[in-house]
């Protein structure tokens, strides 16, 4: 019990230097407040399970891979906005000049993958598209799916072979 009072009194303490630290890390005072809320909760929830001898610095480090953590789902969000996007306006990665037949090709090969894809088992299909399409870590599929890493690789191995057999590529 004693622990967490000198953890309360800690986070008190460097709530403000906390809150200037993720400030400059998100660019965003707002979200930096929120961040170091849940880095509190996070280190409180720290202190039930164990002691910590460094508490202040462990408090900082949740605050910096929250952060990391923030931005990486960003950038996620907006590759996928973008993936999005492009379905709106049509074929992937056609070149500007692209001449008709070549955009029907794509439009063909995409045809062919999003069929390849609807025969996929359905856990294979949503561990290929966090994959290939929502830029998912295997980490991240395995923990969604719950099931283990390895198997998060099978399945993201499986479907794009699958893929790969039905365009007939090597």
């Amino acid at each position: 019990m004693r622990q967490n009072a000198n953890i309360q009194d800690l986070f008190l303490t460097h709530r403000a230097a906390l809150v200037d630290y993720a400030s400059g890390l998100t660019g965003n005072r707002a979200n930096a407040e929120d961040l170091v809320q849940e880095a509190w909760m996070r280190l409180s929830q720290a202190t039930d399970r164990r002691r910590l001898d460094e508490p202040r610095n462990y408090l900082y480090r949740i605050v910096r891979n929250l952060a990391i953590d923030g931005h990486r789902k960003t950038a996620r969000e907006q590759r996928t906005l973008l993936n999005q996007k492009d379905d709106i306006h049509g074929v992937h990665d056609a070149p500007s000049t692209a001449t008709p037949e070549t955009i029907a090709l794509y439009r063909d090969q995409l045809s062919q993958v999003q069929d390849a894809m609807a025969e996929l088992p359905q856990r294979t299909r949503i561990a290929l598209e966090m994959h290939r399409i929502g830029g998912y870590k295997l980490r991240e599929i395995a923990a969604t799916l719950n099931i283990s890493l390895p198997m998060a690789h099978i399945l993201v191995a499986e479907g794009v072979d699958h893929c790969k057999r039905r365009l007939g590529w090597p």
